[in-house]
């Protein structure tokens, strides 16, 4: 009997409740990934500043600084430690696209959301290809962000949605082998893939940010942010600025205007981050739903063993965080579903 198929509104309500049932999860996962690249640019800016404050004290007590390429070095350790913050919880946030596609198939079959080591270990033994892949991605925003390719850059937005999922589930693909697969799979399928990416994308790029912006601007909690960062923009040039949109009959500016444009992009911005394991699961359902004929396909022939290359590669990951015993269950989702027998 064959499963009946999922339509695009059911996997999106899927996807839903599974990122809030195990939402406490997803926010300890993501908090570092997230907060991390916030407190390292943070970082960077205070030590800038600071240091650009006191650089002709610096200058006139200390001759060594009148030398440019000192000038240079001491620039680029201010920023060092804060930069170290930030690239390191960058990573961590790309690596958490690939990380929840495998989290993905424990949650459907045990319900369960655990080792994650053992998750992001599994995007990790493939660095060179993921690094890879995001290269590709790279290139193609940047060329998306020119306006005259913008029309078919959002139709190949919808074609390639599925390349990290493809990269999760199939890591016997080049990055290139990846596009082309997601491309494969949504041929025929680009209205529903649309919907939903309309769908999350209103959810969470739109609706959750505001919703958690207007629940703090009644609050107090965005003024009383953009209250600590006002005295800094208050030394920007707000006069000439002003001087200069008049001339375009803009409105003016404020120093208040953009404290509070700050923090409140900001934690649009936040909020937009901490809901990527609600686009990965979501995603990872729309690819399972559209491969799952290919799959049949291709692993009924195999008699000696029925794993996927994915399925190898974490069994791999865990026992790098399996300690000393030696004789752990095959997989995580088997783990899972003996804890589920036994209770």
């Amino acid at each position: 009997m064959t499963k009946k198929n999922k339509t695009p509104i059911g996997i999106f309500t899927e996807a839903v409740g599974l990122y809030f049932s195990n939402f406490t999860s997803f926010v300890k996962y993501m908090s570092f990934p997230v907060l991390g690249q916030i407190l390292g640019l943070g970082i960077v800016f205070l030590c800038t500043y600071f240091y650009s404050k006191n650089l002709p004290f610096l200058i006139e007590k200390y001759s060594v600084f009148n030398n440019f390429h000192i000038l240079v070095l001491m620039s680029v350790l201010v920023a060092l430690p804060g930069m170290i913050i930030f690239t390191k919880a960058f990573w961590e946030y790309l690596i958490a696209y690939g990380a929840v596609n495998s989290m993905l198939d424990n949650m459907l079959k045990s319900g369960r959301l655990y080792d994650f080591n053992a998750h992001t270990e599994l995007i990790k033994r493939r660095t060179g290809s993921f690094i890879g892949l995001w290269l590709l991605f790279g290139i193609f925003s940047l060329v998306a962000s020119i306006p005259f390719f913008w029309v078919p850059a959002a139709v190949l937005a919808v074609y390639f949605v599925l390349i990290f999922q493809v990269f999760t589930y199939e890591p016997e693909l080049s990055p290139v082998g990846c596009i082309k697969k997601s491309v494969n799979l949504i041929k025929g399928h680009f209205g529903s893939t649309f919907i939903l990416i309309a769908l999350v994308g209103l959810l969470t790029w739109v609706f959750i940010p505001q919703i958690v912006n207007n629940t703090f601007d009644i609050v107090g909690i965005n003024k009383f942010f953009a209250s600590l960062i006002l005295p800094f923009s208050e030394i920007l040039p707000l006069k000439e600025i002003n001087n200069y949109l008049i001339q375009f009959q803009m409105p003016v500016i404020t120093a208040e205007s953009i404290a509070m444009f700050i923090i409140s992009t900001t934690v649009a911005q936040i909020m937009i981050q901490y809901t990527l394991p609600m686009r990965s699961l979501l995603f990872g359902m729309w690819y399972k739903e559209l491969n799952k004929d290919s799959i049949i396909k291709v692993e009924k022939p195999k008699r000696k063993s029925s794993k996927r290359s994915s399925e190898i590669l974490m069994e791999e990951s865990h026992k790098k965080y399996s300690g000393k015993s030696k004789k752990l269950d095959r997989n995580i989702l088997k783990r899972a579903m003996e804890k589920d027998d036994n209770e």
